[in-house]
Protein backbone atom coordinates (compact mmCIF):
# COMPACT_ATOMS: atom_id res chain seq x y z
CA UNK A 1 0.00 0.00 0.00
CA UNK A 2 1.17 3.38 -0.69
CA UNK A 3 1.78 5.35 2.73
CA UNK A 4 1.43 8.84 0.76
CA UNK A 5 -0.38 9.81 -1.96
CA UNK A 6 -0.20 13.69 -2.57
CA UNK A 7 -2.97 15.57 -4.10
CA UNK A 8 -2.42 18.99 -3.51
CA UNK A 9 1.02 20.79 -4.55
CA UNK A 10 3.78 21.29 -2.14
CA UNK A 11 3.25 24.81 -2.39
CA UNK A 12 1.30 27.84 -4.99
CA UNK A 13 2.89 27.07 -8.21
CA UNK A 14 5.37 29.56 -9.44
CA UNK A 15 7.42 30.32 -13.06
CA UNK A 16 10.48 32.81 -13.10
CA UNK A 17 11.51 33.04 -17.05
CA UNK A 18 14.78 34.87 -16.67
CA UNK A 19 15.76 37.31 -19.74
CA UNK A 20 16.18 35.45 -22.52
CA UNK A 21 13.71 32.57 -21.79
CA UNK A 22 10.66 34.87 -22.04
CA UNK A 23 9.67 32.40 -25.57
CA UNK A 24 10.55 28.94 -23.98
CA UNK A 25 8.50 30.24 -20.43
CA UNK A 26 5.65 31.13 -22.25
CA UNK A 27 4.83 27.92 -24.12
CA UNK A 28 5.80 26.42 -20.87
CA UNK A 29 3.08 28.55 -18.82
CA UNK A 30 0.78 27.88 -21.68
CA UNK A 31 0.96 24.23 -20.72
CA UNK A 32 0.77 24.80 -17.00
CA UNK A 33 -2.39 26.36 -17.49
CA UNK A 34 -4.13 24.02 -19.68
CA UNK A 35 -3.92 21.16 -17.20
CA UNK A 36 -4.74 23.26 -14.16
CA UNK A 37 -8.24 23.96 -15.83
CA UNK A 38 -8.82 20.25 -16.58
CA UNK A 39 -7.55 19.35 -13.17
CA UNK A 40 -9.55 21.88 -10.86
CA UNK A 41 -11.61 23.22 -13.66
CA UNK A 42 -11.24 26.85 -12.68
CA UNK A 43 -8.90 29.19 -14.72
CA UNK A 44 -5.80 31.62 -13.61
CA UNK A 45 -4.41 34.02 -16.08
CA UNK A 46 -0.51 32.72 -15.87
CA UNK A 47 1.67 31.27 -13.21
CA UNK A 48 4.87 33.83 -14.05
CA UNK A 49 5.80 35.48 -11.19
CA UNK A 50 7.42 39.03 -12.91
CA UNK A 51 11.22 39.40 -12.30
CA UNK A 52 13.61 41.33 -13.51
CA UNK A 53 17.47 42.40 -13.13
CA UNK A 54 17.98 45.99 -14.21
CA UNK A 55 21.89 47.08 -14.98
CA UNK A 56 23.22 50.42 -13.60
CA UNK A 57 24.94 52.50 -16.21
CA UNK A 58 28.45 50.77 -14.53
CA UNK A 59 27.22 47.53 -15.32
CA UNK A 60 26.15 46.63 -11.97
CA UNK A 61 22.75 45.13 -11.47
CA UNK A 62 20.02 43.82 -9.26
CA UNK A 63 17.14 41.63 -9.05
CA UNK A 64 13.42 42.91 -8.59
CA UNK A 65 10.21 40.50 -7.87
CA UNK A 66 7.42 42.39 -8.48
CA UNK A 67 4.94 40.37 -6.00
CA UNK A 68 5.40 38.16 -2.63
CA UNK A 69 6.57 34.46 -3.31
CA UNK A 70 6.05 33.43 0.37
CA UNK A 71 5.05 29.92 0.39
CA UNK A 72 5.09 29.43 -3.43
CA UNK A 73 7.02 26.56 -5.03
CA UNK A 74 8.95 28.10 -7.72
CA UNK A 75 10.90 26.80 -10.54
CA UNK A 76 13.58 29.94 -12.22
CA UNK A 77 13.94 28.96 -15.80
CA UNK A 78 17.48 29.97 -17.14
CA UNK A 79 19.56 30.12 -20.44
CA UNK A 80 23.00 31.34 -19.53
CA UNK A 81 23.85 30.73 -22.85
CA UNK A 82 21.58 33.40 -24.12
CA UNK A 83 24.23 35.68 -26.22
CA UNK A 84 21.09 37.20 -27.44
CA UNK A 85 20.20 39.47 -24.08
CA UNK A 86 22.19 43.08 -24.53
CA UNK A 87 22.47 45.47 -22.00
CA UNK A 88 24.58 48.70 -22.14
CA UNK A 89 27.43 49.73 -19.92
CA UNK A 90 29.37 53.36 -19.89
CA UNK A 91 26.99 53.52 -23.17
CA UNK A 92 28.63 50.95 -24.88
CA UNK A 93 26.23 47.70 -25.70
CA UNK A 94 27.41 44.65 -24.45
CA UNK A 95 25.52 40.71 -24.82
CA UNK A 96 25.11 38.82 -21.70
CA UNK A 97 27.66 36.25 -21.32
CA UNK A 98 27.40 32.78 -19.18
CA UNK A 99 28.98 34.73 -16.44
CA UNK A 100 26.66 37.61 -16.16
CA UNK A 101 23.56 35.46 -16.66
CA UNK A 102 24.65 33.24 -13.81
CA UNK A 103 24.83 36.20 -11.38
CA UNK A 104 21.65 37.20 -12.33
CA UNK A 105 20.35 34.03 -11.17
CA UNK A 106 21.86 34.35 -8.07
CA UNK A 107 20.51 37.84 -7.50
CA UNK A 108 16.70 36.42 -8.39
CA UNK A 109 17.08 33.83 -5.64
CA UNK A 110 18.36 36.39 -3.10
CA UNK A 111 15.42 38.55 -4.01
CA UNK A 112 13.21 35.41 -3.25
CA UNK A 113 14.89 36.17 0.73
CA UNK A 114 14.10 32.22 1.85
CA UNK A 115 9.94 33.41 1.32
CA UNK A 116 9.33 30.55 -1.02
CA UNK A 117 8.73 27.21 -0.02
CA UNK A 118 11.30 25.49 -2.49
CA UNK A 119 13.26 26.95 -5.29
CA UNK A 120 13.49 24.50 -8.44
CA UNK A 121 16.04 25.81 -10.66
CA UNK A 122 15.70 24.82 -14.36
CA UNK A 123 18.91 25.48 -16.16
CA UNK A 124 18.60 23.44 -19.57
CA UNK A 125 22.53 23.51 -20.59
CA UNK A 126 24.54 23.20 -17.58
CA UNK A 127 26.59 26.18 -16.71
CA UNK A 128 30.36 25.78 -16.51
CA UNK A 129 29.03 21.76 -17.61
CA UNK A 130 32.48 21.28 -19.92
CA UNK A 131 34.40 22.34 -17.11
CA UNK A 132 33.67 19.36 -14.62
CA UNK A 133 37.10 17.69 -14.42
CA UNK A 134 40.71 18.89 -13.47
CA UNK A 135 43.31 17.81 -15.35
CA UNK A 136 46.07 20.36 -14.16
CA UNK A 137 45.88 23.24 -11.80
CA UNK A 138 42.59 24.41 -12.75
CA UNK A 139 39.06 25.43 -11.22
CA UNK A 140 36.23 23.12 -11.23
CA UNK A 141 33.69 26.25 -11.85
CA UNK A 142 30.98 23.58 -12.24
CA UNK A 143 30.90 21.79 -9.17
CA UNK A 144 31.79 25.11 -7.51
CA UNK A 145 28.22 26.82 -8.82
CA UNK A 146 26.31 23.79 -8.17
CA UNK A 147 27.43 24.02 -4.62
CA UNK A 148 26.92 27.56 -4.36
CA UNK A 149 23.21 27.38 -5.65
CA UNK A 150 22.75 24.96 -2.65
CA UNK A 151 24.04 27.08 -0.37
CA UNK A 152 21.72 29.40 -1.41
CA UNK A 153 18.66 27.72 -0.56
CA UNK A 154 17.86 26.03 -4.20
CA UNK A 155 16.28 22.33 -3.47
CA UNK A 156 16.72 20.75 -6.65
CA UNK A 157 18.14 21.56 -10.11
CA UNK A 158 16.91 20.29 -13.72
CA UNK A 159 19.08 20.19 -16.35
CA UNK A 160 19.56 18.48 -19.56
CA UNK A 161 21.76 15.96 -20.90
CA UNK A 162 24.64 17.73 -19.00
CA UNK A 163 28.04 17.48 -20.18
CA UNK A 164 29.15 15.10 -17.91
CA UNK A 165 26.54 13.98 -14.88
CA UNK A 166 28.76 12.83 -12.31
CA UNK A 167 29.20 16.45 -11.73
CA UNK A 168 26.14 16.12 -9.38
CA UNK A 169 28.07 14.37 -7.03
CA UNK A 170 29.16 17.49 -5.95
CA UNK A 171 25.91 18.20 -4.64
CA UNK A 172 24.84 14.84 -3.29
CA UNK A 173 22.18 15.53 -0.88
CA UNK A 174 19.99 18.08 -2.75
CA UNK A 175 18.19 17.01 -6.55
CA UNK A 176 19.78 17.05 -9.55
CA UNK A 177 17.73 15.58 -12.29
CA UNK A 178 19.74 15.21 -15.99
CA UNK A 179 16.96 14.26 -18.25
CA UNK A 180 17.79 13.45 -21.88
CA UNK A 181 15.60 14.44 -25.38
CA UNK A 182 15.19 10.64 -26.98
CA UNK A 183 11.84 10.83 -27.24
CA UNK A 184 11.33 14.02 -28.91
CA UNK A 185 14.52 13.52 -31.01
CA UNK A 186 12.71 10.27 -32.40
CA UNK A 187 9.63 12.02 -33.02
CA UNK A 188 10.41 14.66 -34.65
CA UNK A 189 12.88 12.24 -36.85
CA UNK A 190 9.30 10.31 -37.79
CA UNK A 191 7.72 13.44 -37.75
CA UNK A 192 9.80 15.61 -40.55
CA UNK A 193 11.39 12.44 -42.70
CA UNK A 194 8.89 10.60 -44.32
CA UNK A 195 10.92 8.06 -45.62
CA UNK A 196 13.21 7.23 -42.79
CA UNK A 197 13.39 3.18 -42.14
CA UNK A 198 14.06 2.86 -38.55
CA UNK A 199 15.62 -0.63 -38.93
CA UNK A 200 19.29 -2.09 -39.01
CA UNK A 201 19.95 -2.51 -42.50
CA UNK A 202 19.06 1.22 -43.29
CA UNK A 203 19.63 3.32 -40.25
CA UNK A 204 22.94 3.69 -37.81
CA UNK A 205 23.76 5.38 -35.48
CA UNK A 206 27.58 6.77 -34.97
CA UNK A 207 29.12 8.66 -32.14
CA UNK A 208 31.29 11.56 -33.04
CA UNK A 209 33.62 10.45 -30.33
CA UNK A 210 34.02 8.22 -27.43
CA UNK A 211 32.35 10.39 -24.80
CA UNK A 212 29.47 10.48 -26.20
CA UNK A 213 29.14 6.83 -26.36
CA UNK A 214 26.42 6.47 -23.74
CA UNK A 215 23.68 8.76 -25.38
CA UNK A 216 24.36 6.33 -28.61
CA UNK A 217 24.09 3.08 -27.10
CA UNK A 218 20.95 3.70 -25.53
CA UNK A 219 19.30 5.16 -29.47
CA UNK A 220 21.03 2.08 -30.86
CA UNK A 221 19.31 -0.47 -27.86
CA UNK A 222 15.84 1.29 -28.13
CA UNK A 223 16.17 1.22 -32.10
CA UNK A 224 17.67 -2.14 -32.38
CA UNK A 225 20.26 -0.23 -34.65
CA UNK A 226 24.25 -0.86 -35.14
CA UNK A 227 26.55 1.35 -33.51
CA UNK A 228 30.07 3.14 -34.81
CA UNK A 229 31.99 5.58 -33.28
CA UNK A 230 34.70 7.94 -34.26
CA UNK A 231 37.77 8.13 -32.10
CA UNK A 232 39.51 11.45 -32.38
CA UNK A 233 43.31 11.43 -32.50
CA UNK A 234 44.62 14.34 -31.08
CA UNK A 235 48.15 16.63 -31.29
CA UNK A 236 48.80 16.17 -27.38
CA UNK A 237 52.28 18.77 -28.22
CA UNK A 238 50.43 21.64 -28.32
CA UNK A 239 47.07 23.45 -27.12
CA UNK A 240 44.96 25.84 -28.91
CA UNK A 241 41.78 27.82 -27.44
CA UNK A 242 42.23 25.60 -24.15
CA UNK A 243 42.59 22.51 -26.06
CA UNK A 244 44.51 20.02 -27.54
CA UNK A 245 43.86 20.24 -31.16
CA UNK A 246 42.18 17.25 -33.53
CA UNK A 247 44.71 15.56 -36.15
CA UNK A 248 41.81 13.37 -37.45
CA UNK A 249 38.77 10.89 -36.59
CA UNK A 250 39.16 7.26 -37.15
CA UNK A 251 36.28 5.42 -37.74
CA UNK A 252 35.49 2.29 -35.32
CA UNK A 253 31.93 -0.10 -36.54
CA UNK A 254 30.50 -1.64 -39.22
CA UNK A 255 30.03 -0.85 -43.16
CA UNK A 256 28.23 1.94 -43.77
CA UNK A 257 27.64 1.95 -47.21
CA UNK A 258 24.17 3.16 -48.33
CA UNK A 259 22.79 3.00 -45.00
CA UNK A 260 21.15 6.26 -43.33
CA UNK A 261 23.37 7.44 -40.29
CA UNK A 262 22.00 9.29 -37.03
CA UNK A 263 24.97 11.40 -35.48
CA UNK A 264 24.17 12.12 -31.62
CA UNK A 265 26.10 14.52 -29.86
CA UNK A 266 25.17 17.06 -26.86
CA UNK A 267 26.16 19.93 -28.26
CA UNK A 268 27.40 22.08 -31.63
CA UNK A 269 30.07 24.48 -30.56
CA UNK A 270 31.76 25.51 -33.39
CA UNK A 271 31.01 22.44 -35.47
CA UNK A 272 34.18 21.62 -37.07
CA UNK A 273 34.07 18.10 -35.34
CA UNK A 274 30.48 16.98 -36.71
CA UNK A 275 31.40 18.44 -40.30
CA UNK A 276 34.88 16.79 -40.26
CA UNK A 277 32.93 13.45 -39.14
CA UNK A 278 29.95 14.24 -41.40
CA UNK A 279 32.43 13.82 -44.68
CA UNK A 280 34.46 11.04 -43.83
CA UNK A 281 31.03 9.28 -43.33
CA UNK A 282 30.25 10.31 -46.88
CA UNK A 283 33.69 9.01 -47.83
CA UNK A 284 32.63 5.51 -46.52
CA UNK A 285 29.30 5.53 -48.55
CA UNK A 286 27.04 6.81 -45.70
CA UNK A 287 23.64 7.78 -48.02
CA UNK A 288 21.64 10.48 -45.91
CA UNK A 289 23.23 12.24 -42.70
CA UNK A 290 21.07 13.41 -39.71
CA UNK A 291 22.03 14.95 -36.53
CA UNK A 292 20.74 14.68 -32.87
CA UNK A 293 22.03 17.94 -31.34
CA UNK A 294 20.67 18.89 -28.20
CA UNK A 295 22.19 22.31 -28.06
CA UNK A 296 22.93 23.79 -30.92
CA UNK A 297 25.89 26.76 -30.20
CA UNK A 298 26.94 27.75 -34.06
CA UNK A 299 29.83 29.79 -32.26
CA UNK A 300 31.07 30.53 -35.88
CA UNK A 301 28.34 31.01 -37.65
CA UNK A 302 26.80 29.00 -40.00
CA UNK A 303 28.63 29.32 -43.24
CA UNK A 304 30.12 26.17 -43.33
CA UNK A 305 27.06 24.53 -42.10
CA UNK A 306 25.39 25.53 -45.31
CA UNK A 307 28.78 24.38 -47.90
CA UNK A 308 28.60 20.75 -45.57
CA UNK A 309 24.53 21.03 -47.03
CA UNK A 310 25.02 22.76 -49.87
CA UNK A 311 27.91 19.29 -50.42
CA UNK A 312 25.44 16.75 -49.47
CA UNK A 313 27.45 16.01 -46.17
CA UNK A 314 24.31 16.84 -43.90
CA UNK A 315 20.82 16.26 -44.30
CA UNK A 316 19.19 18.28 -41.43
CA UNK A 317 20.72 18.81 -37.89
CA UNK A 318 17.86 18.65 -35.21
CA UNK A 319 18.46 20.73 -32.13
CA UNK A 320 16.39 21.91 -29.22
CA UNK A 321 14.85 25.09 -28.15
CA UNK A 322 16.94 24.89 -24.89
CA UNK A 323 18.85 27.79 -25.62
CA UNK A 324 18.87 30.55 -28.02
CA UNK A 325 18.26 30.59 -31.63
CA UNK A 326 18.95 33.28 -33.71
CA UNK A 327 16.08 33.78 -36.37
CA UNK A 328 18.25 32.96 -39.16
CA UNK A 329 18.80 29.83 -38.06
CA UNK A 330 15.55 29.15 -37.50
CA UNK A 331 15.23 29.70 -41.38
CA UNK A 332 17.95 26.93 -42.64
CA UNK A 333 17.14 24.28 -44.74
CA UNK A 334 18.88 22.12 -43.19
CA UNK A 335 17.71 22.93 -39.56
CA UNK A 336 14.94 21.31 -37.75
CA UNK A 337 14.03 22.68 -34.21
CA UNK A 338 12.90 20.09 -31.35
CA UNK A 339 10.33 21.94 -29.11
CA UNK A 340 11.16 20.71 -25.30
CA UNK A 341 8.19 23.15 -23.64
CA UNK A 342 6.00 20.63 -23.04
CA UNK A 343 8.29 17.79 -21.47
CA UNK A 344 9.69 20.42 -19.45
CA UNK A 345 5.53 22.02 -18.30
CA UNK A 346 5.59 18.20 -17.72
CA UNK A 347 8.40 17.67 -14.92
CA UNK A 348 7.30 20.98 -13.33
CA UNK A 349 3.64 19.68 -12.88
CA UNK A 350 4.99 16.21 -11.99
CA UNK A 351 7.26 18.15 -9.41
CA UNK A 352 4.79 21.03 -7.99
CA UNK A 353 2.50 17.75 -7.01
CA UNK A 354 5.42 15.87 -5.34
CA UNK A 355 5.47 12.71 -7.77
CA UNK A 356 7.98 10.53 -8.94
CA UNK A 357 9.55 11.80 -12.35
CA UNK A 358 10.50 7.88 -12.97
CA UNK A 359 7.58 7.54 -15.75
CA UNK A 360 8.81 10.58 -17.70
CA UNK A 361 12.60 10.12 -17.83
CA UNK A 362 11.84 6.61 -18.81
CA UNK A 363 10.77 7.33 -22.70
CA UNK A 364 10.47 3.49 -23.80
CA UNK A 365 6.45 3.13 -24.03
CA UNK A 366 6.33 6.63 -25.76
CA UNK A 367 9.22 5.65 -28.79
CA UNK A 368 7.91 2.47 -29.01
CA UNK A 369 4.13 4.12 -29.35
CA UNK A 370 5.78 5.81 -32.00
CA UNK A 371 7.33 2.64 -33.90
CA UNK A 372 4.53 0.82 -33.72
CA UNK A 373 2.82 3.69 -36.10
CA UNK A 374 5.69 3.81 -38.75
Amino acid sequence: MELRTTKLPVGKLGLISMHGCEELGNKIDKYLLEWHKQKFNFEIDTFQIKATCPRFSTGEAKAVIDQSVRGFDIYVLVDVFNYGVTYKMYNVKRRMSPDEHYQDLKRIIAAIGGKARRITVVMPMLYEARQHKRNSRESLDCAIALEELVAMGVESIVTFDAHDPRVQNSIPLSGFENVQPYYQMIKALVKNIADINIDPNHLMIVSPDEGGMSRCIYYSSILGLDLGMFYKRRDYSKIINGRNPIISHDFLGRDIEGKNIIIVDDMISSGDSIIDVSAKLKELGAKNIYAFITFGLFVDGFDKFDKAYDNGYINKIFTTNLTYRTPELKNKPWYCEVDMSKYIALIIETLNFDKTLSDLLDPVNRINKILGKI
